[in-house]
């Protein structure tokens, strides 16, 4: 697993950051709508905290992407040789990703 190559960590973690943090603003814009509505939960609401990731889990999120990139990019090779094509295309892509998501 050293030696082969795989994702930036500090890209995955931006992108993870970017995700939460949209995430964060659609449930914020969500419950001030319900606010406005006069449909407040009768519960404590949650508290507004940053979502993290520790270097473990970052580490095995990227090992988790290239390990998913390496088998589409497989499936889909044989899917366009079996096609007689030498290159992959995005009908290849579209006809293993059913099956790739089911067993991942």
């Amino acid at each position: 697993m050293e030696d082969e190559p795989t994702f930036d960590p500090d890209l995955i973690h931006a992108i993870f950051k970017k995700v939460w943090t949209r995430r964060a603003q659609e449930r914020a814009r969500n419950e001030a709508e319900d606010v406005i509505e006069g449909e407040a939960a009768a519960g404590p609401s949650k508290k507004n905290r940053s979502t993290s990731v520790n270097a473990n889990g970052l580490k095995l999120s990227c090992e988790l992407l290239r390990l998913f990139v390496t088998e589409a990019i497989q499936r889909a090779a044989t899917i366009a040789d079996a096609e007689g094509s030498t290159k992959i295309e995005a009908t290849h892509l579209e006809r293993i990703l059913p099956q790739l998501l089911l067993d991942f």
